[in-house]
């Protein structure tokens, strides 16, 4: 099958150009990014030297699939007449993630440019949204933060063993933030240091809730998230916390087992979700498709705590695009992710 890239030159557009290069089902036909077109792909990033490829303006030539790594706005204006010709699509922005265009666009301050399609797109967290996928013509990519948070609660949200009241800190690399330059992400700025951002909320906030809230009729999930930068390139670890119901699991190291086996049944056969005994780390995630989740309870309190890591730029954006993209065409879900952690 033949794919393309628009905006390549970004880290999700660079990461996913690296990723299908070796991928035994896909030809990557086209890569667009406006502000190196005209220059060979190898040479504006030398890794990818042996795709031999020039970087376009524009799209060309027919394709099975796109993979749009625009900014919010620009994308679904790309999107949108690709989708007219019956192009399928995977959107790795957060344009399509949002049911509703009024809180995309009181989230994100920008009037949605084509809110038809938010019915038509399927939010594309395969391992919840699997058979949706498999018929979608537009993918919705979530965003790498709520990818670790959802999935370190879906199950317990899904079981209904914890109260809707949750806690969601989140650390991230720089690389989260984009290739642009600002002062935020200057290495003089984030070296040896952390730091909270976005504590009056942050745009992947309504994202988190809304797809927790689909897991179980009549759960409402009330949600504070703050994320954290730092000074890492790859990465995000999740911390998540809710009381647990009364009742619903005993609090002492009985119920701890009764968790782990809870969660590990809910993702059994799952390839790209590991359940551990462990906190996990980063670096365990660090150029693969894996989320890692390690649910305990803390037994004075009575709070589920879980734990997720997964690398922002795989799983978190291209690795999930792919794992989207292999389910829509009916190939094996991990074909060209089988990639093994970096580590240390």
């Amino acid at each position: 099958m033949k794919a393309a890239i628009i905006n390549v030159t970004g880290y999700a557009g660079v990461e996913l150009a690296r990723i299908l290069h070796r991928h035994p089902s896909v030809n990557l036909t086209c890569v667009t990014g406006r502000s190196a077109a005209g220059q060979r792909l190898g040479d504006f990033f030398p890794h990818l030297s042996d795709i031999d490829l020039t970087i376009e303006a524009d799209l060309n030539g027919s394709v099975d699939l796109v993979f749009s790594a625009l900014p919010h706005k620009a994308s679904a204006e790309a999107c949108a007449p690709l989708l007219k010709q019956g192009i399928r699509v995977v959107d790795i922005s957060a344009d399509f993630r949002i049911n509703s265009a009024a809180e995309y666009e009181a989230w994100y301050g920008v009037t949605h440019p084509c809110p038809e399609y938010l019915e038509e797109a399927v939010y594309g967290l395969t391992e919840l949204t699997r058979s949706q996928v498999r018929s979608a013509s537009l993918v919705a990519n979530p965003g790498c933060y709520p990818t670790g948070a959802i999935l370190a609660l879906a199950p317990a949200v899904k079981y209904g063993i914890i109260e809707p009241d949750i806690i969601v800190d989140s650390k991230s690399g720089v690389s989260g933030a984009g290739r642009g330059l600002s002062l935020l992400t200057h290495f003089s700025e984030v070296n040896e240091s952390v730091q909270a951002y976005s504590v009056d909320g942050h745009r992947h906030l309504p994202e988190i809730t809304q797809e927790l809230g689909k897991l179980s009729k009549g759960f409402e999930p009330s949600i504070t998230f703050l994320p954290h930068l730092i000074p890492m390139t790859r990465g995000i670890l999740s911390s998540c916390y809710a009381s647990i119901k009364a009742g619903a699991i005993p609090l002492n190291d009985k119920g701890k087992k009764e968790l782990t086996d809870l969660y590990r049944e809910f993702y059994k056969g799952e390839t790209f979700v590991k359940v551990v005994s462990v906190p996990p780390m980063t670096k365990h995630t660090l150029g693969n498709n894996d989320c890692i989740v390690f649910p305990t309870l803390d037994v004075r309190t009575g709070r589920l705590m879980a734990i997720s890591c997964l690398d922002n730029l795989v799983k978190g954006a291209a690795g999930q695009a792919i794992q989207n993209m292999n389910v829509m065409f009916g190939l094996p879900e991990d074909e060209g992710l089988t990639q093994l952690a970096l580590y240390p």
